[in-house]
């Protein structure tokens, strides 16, 4: 992706911080005020935000319950980017730097490294985020991962943001694993299958998985269902099924 070939190329920004002398106390507290999303500000710290007139907000709901560190802060990013009408967008970046840490071994050690100073990590976020031109909703969600070192969290974060954004949008996620990649025909057949089953209210998108031990046939996932009509899960139901004693009275 463009972004995160945009996030690769500040590298050297980002090593080069890692080595810098640490932030004063002033510089940082700059820096977390510039940064940290008004959505996620105490009122009692910000004059501006505790005495500004703003309009009635819409209650707005996540689709999905969710637990936990991961589920916590992709709950919150959701609800700040329904406000803003930003959702695609801010999935989109999202997705973008989980890309960009897998495809870099320092960037991901950074973002699990609880060691690295809090004033580092921020700053790091700060100018590699602005270096890909992320939006501001993103960029302080990234600065308050970095302050609360929970940068290590962000593949768990970015799996449950996804979770939201595609019940919000009605669609169901439909994993299929086969040994070779589906021909566009059986692909178009079996998604236009799940798309009877779940409805016209619901929209399905297909995930296919490449898997050389299920030895052939087809196993999809979707919600808490899993439909294994694999060779092996065959060849073991055919196993147990000839290693049962047989009754001949019964015949």
């Amino acid at each position: 992706m463009a972004i995160a070939g945009r996030l690769r190329s500040t590298l050297p920004l980002f090593q080069r911080i890692l080595r810098s002398d640490a932030l004063s106390i002033n510089q940082r507290s700059t820096i977390q005020r510039s940064l940290l999303c008004p959505s996620f500000i105490n009122p009692q710290f910000s004059n501006n935000y505790a005495t500004a007139s703003a309009p009635k907000e819409q209650k707005i709901k996540v689709p999905l319950t969710l637990f936990g560190v991961s589920g916590n802060y992709a709950s919150a990013l959701y609800l700040a980017a329904v406000k803003a009408n930003a959702l695609d967008k801010v999935e989109s970046e999202l997705l973008d730097l989980v890309e960009a840490s897998k495809k870099s071994p320092t960037f991901s050690q950074f973002m699990k490294d609880v060691s690295v100073r809090t004033d580092t990590r921020i700053k790091a976020i700060h100018e590699i985020c602005a270096a890909a031109k992320f939006s501001d909703l993103t960029k302080n969600f990234f600065a308050l991962l970095a302050e609360n070192g929970r940068l290590r969290y962000i593949d768990s974060i970015a799996k449950k943001f996804t979770d939201l954004t595609m019940a919000h949008r009605g669609e169901v996620k439909a994993i299929v694993t086969t040994v070779i990649p589906l021909p566009a025909e059986e692909e178009k057949e079996l998604k236009e299958t799940l798309q009877e089953i779940f409805g016209h209210g619901k929209k399905v998108k297909l995930e296919q998985k490449i898997d050389h031990n299920i030895l052939g046939g087809v196993v999809v996932e979707f919600g808490q269902k899993v439909f294994d009509m694999s060779i092996k899960t065959r060849a073991k139901q055919m196993e147990r099924f000839l290693r049962e004693p047989v009754n001949f009275d019964s015949l």
